[in-house]
């Protein structure tokens, strides 16, 4: 058996991504969600219920696919590329992991994942963007912005389908699922129909690595004014915990040629991560994966045979308190596809 294969998807993501007999007898559901959602959104838009418009331009990154598509690495891409130009962002998210009560709560820099949840730590940590976060997503803009006043541009980390807040642009990132079989939840994985994707301002397709193909949904049917982008993440170093060492790939794979080394997730996607390992020449004796947004209350590498364990930046936000010596992080770098992508959002933005 092959450690480094992926583990069979189960029944229920076969059936979302090409349908079957199980999709087919939960459409009805899928029906019922579609109404309740269309109805929301038209009591939006017809003012029913109220919206917050910021004082400052919003960006909003999000998906229609449920679950993990690449949308950290692309908010933290966003915020260091408009502070490169001169803006001064900060970020909102819902929390996911802590214990949010009724007031917001506001962070920059090194926050602990208990307090915000693990995704904005570690944006906080990686980009030194201010972080506000609430599940009401008009909250945590209020806060941030009373908290760091000279904020000029928030950027919302997931929040596409949270229509309370307005937004200046709509940014959905995507993979090589597309939009599967383009049914709404429980009979496929949409949390919106695939034409919400003809509405957005930009979508960003991730890849495995650099390609000329085009995303999934096909130049013609990108609506005009619409940019469309591939990204793929490139882990840059592997960093030891203990105390910051770090190896480029190739010197950590010389390193360890002669050793066990052993690469664990907690993410939507381990795959990805462990495939992205193989492709730099990390040679890897086993995996381990975990379920998304894994606590580690528990230390889950106790019994593990292994010199080194490899773990996505996002795990390592939360493995401090773990006291394990042989945990190194491993930071992805996102490339994109265009050149020019955050020229052009420069420039949105300054119209807005």
């Amino acid at each position: 058996m092959n450690p480094h294969a992926p583990a069979s998807p189960s029944l229920l993501a076969r059936q979302w991504q090409h349908g079957g007999w199980l999709s087919a007898a939960l459409t009805p559901a899928a029906g019922l969600y579609g109404l309740a959602s269309a109805a929301r959104r038209r009591a939006y838009v017809r003012g029913w219920l109220a919206r917050y418009r910021a004082p400052v331009p919003v960006v909003v990154v999000g998906n229609v696919y449920v679950g993990g598509t690449g949308k950290t690495p692309v908010v933290m891409a966003i915020v260091r590329a408009l502070a490169a130009r001169g803006w001064r962002p900060g970020v909102v998210s819902r929390g996911y992991g802590a214990r949010i009560g009724p007031e917001p709560r506001v962070a920059q820099g090194r926050a602990e994942p208990g307090l915000l949840g693990d995704e904005p730590a570690l944006i906080a940590r990686e980009t030194g963007a201010p972080v506000a976060v609430h599940p009401r997503r008009p909250h945590a803009v209020r806060a941030l912005l009373a908290a760091f006043p000279d904020t000029d541009v928030i950027v919302s980390d997931d929040g596409l389908q949270h229509l309370a807040l307005m937004r200046d642009i709509e940014i959905v990132v995507q993979d090589e699922r597309g939009t599967g079989n383009g049914r709404l939840l429980p009979a496929g994985p949409l949390r919106e129909s695939p034409a919400r994707l003809a509405g957005v301002d930009l979508v960003v397709t991730r890849r495995d690595g650099p390609s000329g193909s085009m995303p999934p949904d096909g130049p013609a049917r990108r609506p005009p004014g619409q940019r469309s982008v591939d990204m793929w993440l490139q882990p840059q170093a592997m960093v030891r915990q203990s105390d910051g060492l770090a190896l480029a790939p190739d010197e950590f794979a010389a390193r360890f040629r002669d050793q066990t080394v052993v690469a664990a997730a907690g993410i939507g996607r381990p795959e990805q991560f462990f495939a992205g390992l193989a492709r730099v020449g990390i040679p890897l004796r086993s995996t381990l994966a975990l379920p998304d947004h894994y606590a580690y209350r528990r230390n889950p590498f106790a019994a593990l045979q292994a010199d080194a364990i490899l773990v996505t930046a996002k795990d390592a936000v939360k493995c401090q308190p773990l006291g394990e010596p042989r945990l190194w992080s491993v930071p992805a770098q996102p490339h994109f596809s265009d050149p020019g992508l955050f020229d052009w959002l420069d420039a949105r933005l300054r119209r807005c």
